[in-house]
């Protein structure tokens, strides 16, 4: 492979690592200190929802500055974010300064997918979307493997805000590796005319392609409801496993390692075999859907492990699906904007599912709460298809 594709992925791959630590040390902290799952929805809803309300003004960005330079701003503010938060900690102490990182670090790594969405049909212009994104989310999901690993392992030897200073190193790491591709990269990124205003006239302009895109409405409605089970897996699942089955936090960062190991076999596939965008979204919708089925009712933690891996392994499936829709039916010129407040739209049902484990799960329980959203998730499934189901259909197949 060719020095810059490797330097490419490499960068993206240091970036989730050190993303994913982060990730992994919240609800496991928050959980330990409170032993309250209700606290650790709460702590998850504050940590996600920035980085999905910034889509679209990170979207906006990259369509009228250069996504290289977003990207770069992206990744060494995270270090220095990282810094700063382990100075505060110092002098004031509490766990709430990892949430406030977690959440800032958010947005900043919004602002970096958003910069690599719009960067990648031109750094891989001459390969079938499909695949490369297949080849990208592989590089993600190796992140994904090793992030809970090692932020396991750092905090066998370490205390969380030192671990933290180890997520700043591999940000600036990440960023080194960008500086390699971009001396060895020759690409033409196009530019957006020039607009008054990075906000209103942006939103307009993708709520437009929105409102009058019957592909883009479908996969906003069933990535809603995807989104909800994914985020009330994510939000439940140190409170489920450490909690409900006893198990250690080293078993809790198995899984998730195991999790993304399933997702990479999965993308390897998609990157070989070219199967019907229908045929991807209606059965990782439904493993999905079966997955959280799983979850919720197995008595044992093994049973649990099978719905896991079948909702995240499946997860990046229907991503792969959603995403080769719109980059076909979105304009060049528009593609930041549109995908930022579609992006939005998207995952605002993440936030909203920890938010509902935050307030039903001392009443209703973790299984309560993940079996509610299913059943919310199948009746979305259900009504986009009904509404939707000629339309995209025909395109996606075409």
């Amino acid at each position: 492979m060719r020095t810059d594709y490797l330097a490419f992925f490499f960068s993206l791959f240091l970036s989730r690592l050190a993303d994913q630590i982060l990730l992994f040390l919240v609800p496991l902290i928050v959980f330990q200190a409170t032993g309250s799952a209700s606290w650790a929805g709460l702590a998850f809803f504050v940590e996600t929802l920035p980085r999905f309300l910034a889509f679209p003004f990170c979207g906006a960005l990259c369509d009228r500055f250069s996504p290289i330079k977003v990207l770069h701003i992206s990744q060494a503010y995270r270090a220095v974010s990282c810094v700063v938060a382990v100075l505060l900690y110092a002098a004031f102490d509490g766990i709430y300064w990892l949430v406030i990182l977690s959440a800032v670090c958010g947005v900043l790594t919004t602002q970096g997918v958003m910069a690599r969405e719009v960067l990648m049909p031109q750094v891989f212009a001459q390969y079938r979307y499909a695949k490369t994104l297949s080849y990208s989310q592989i590089a993600d999901q190796a992140g994904l493997v090793i992030g809970p690993l090692l932020a396991a392992l750092l905090l066998e030897v370490f205390a969380w805000h030192e671990a933290v200073m180890g997520a700043a190193a591999l940000f600036l790491l990440a960023d080194l590796a960008m500086w390699v591709w971009k001396r060895h990269a020759v690409i033409t990124v196009p530019r957006a005319e020039e607009q008054t205003d990075i906000w209103i006239t942006p939103l307009k302009i993708a709520f437009g392609h929105i409102a009058s895109t019957p592909e883009l409405q479908k996969i906003i409605t069933l990535a809603f409801g995807v989104n909800l089970i994914v985020g009330v897996t994510l939000a439940t699942s140190a409170a489920m496993v450490i909690g409900s089955f006893g198990e250690t936090k080293d078993y809790f960062a198995g899984l998730q390692a195991g999790g993304a190991l399933v997702t990479i076999v999965i993308l390897f596939v998609l990157a070989k075999v070219e199967l019907p965008l229908r045929l991807l979204g209606a059965a990782s919708y439904s493993l999905i859907a079966l997955g959280a089925l799983i979850c919720a009712t197995s008595p044992g933690s093994r049973g649990y492990v099978g719905g896991f891996l079948l909702i995240v392994g499946f997860d990046k499936m229907f991503n792969i699906y959603i995403r080769s829709i719109r980059q076909r039916v979105i304009p060049v010129r528009d593609f930041g904007k549109t995908v930022g407040v579609i992006t939005l739209l998207n995952n605002l049902s993440q936030p909203l599912a920890g938010l509902l484990v935050g307030l039903l799960a001392t009443s209703a329980g973790p299984r309560g709460v993940i079996l509610g959203l299913l059943l919310l998730t199948c009746v979305i499934g259900a009504a986009a298809t009904r509404m939707f189901k000629t339309t995209v259909a025909s395109a996606a197949d075409s």
